[in-house]
């Protein structure tokens, strides 16, 4: 594969194909070509350049934290200084037990916060720890902010880019459906 010019309908199917996770197979990247219609060596090359262009940052697995004993999750909503978020979000963004952290729209007047923060931990105890540290660490202090603990999960999932078909209806793209 040329390396210089990348085949977009790959590119797609590739995306497609890994957005689910890789195959638990002892040869993932050939069952992956046999899905979309590629070689192994297609797969591999494929891969490998998305990740150089970054388009791909990493391979990883979506944890089922609760499952391992996490049992409390905290989205803590923070009502920041529009001229402050970059700053402040960087450095709750450097906490290995932020797990999330986006600005968002104020919704006002409902509605004052614009940065938010996931925080998991054992029990609500520790998110709260954790919480306190980020305020400390941060220098929030002065900063109006609520911890919103999640009471039920309905559904927990990586992101899904390339599916465009109807929730609840799965299916494999090859290079023919993406042409």
């Amino acid at each position: 594969m040329d390396m210089k010019v990348f085949d977009p309908v790959l590119k797609h199917a590739l995306i497609a194909a890994i957005e689910q996770g890789l195959p638990l197979v002892a040869r993932p990247y050939e069952a992956i070509a046999l899905q979309i219609g590629y070689s192994e060596k297609e797969v591999i090359e494929g891969l490998q350049q998305l990740q150089q262009q970054g388009d791909i940052k990493r391979f990883g697995v979506v944890v089922r934290h609760r499952k391992l004993g996490y049992r409390a999750n905290g989205m803590v909503v923070w009502d920041i200084a529009d001229d402050q978020v970059q700053a402040l979000g960087q450095c709750m963004g450097q906490f290995p037990f932020v797990t999330l952290c986006y600005r968002r729209p104020r919704q006002l007047p409902d509605w004052s916060y614009n940065l938010f923060t996931m925080v998991h931990g054992l029990n609500r105890a520790e998110v709260v720890q954790k919480t306190e540290l980020l305020v400390r660490q941060c220098g929030l202090e002065e900063i109006k902010h609520e911890i919103l603990f999640s009471s039920r999960c309905f559904k927990q999932r990586g992101a899904c880019y390339q599916s465009k078909h109807p929730a609840g209806v799965e299916k494999s793209l090859s290079k023919q459906d993406l042409a």
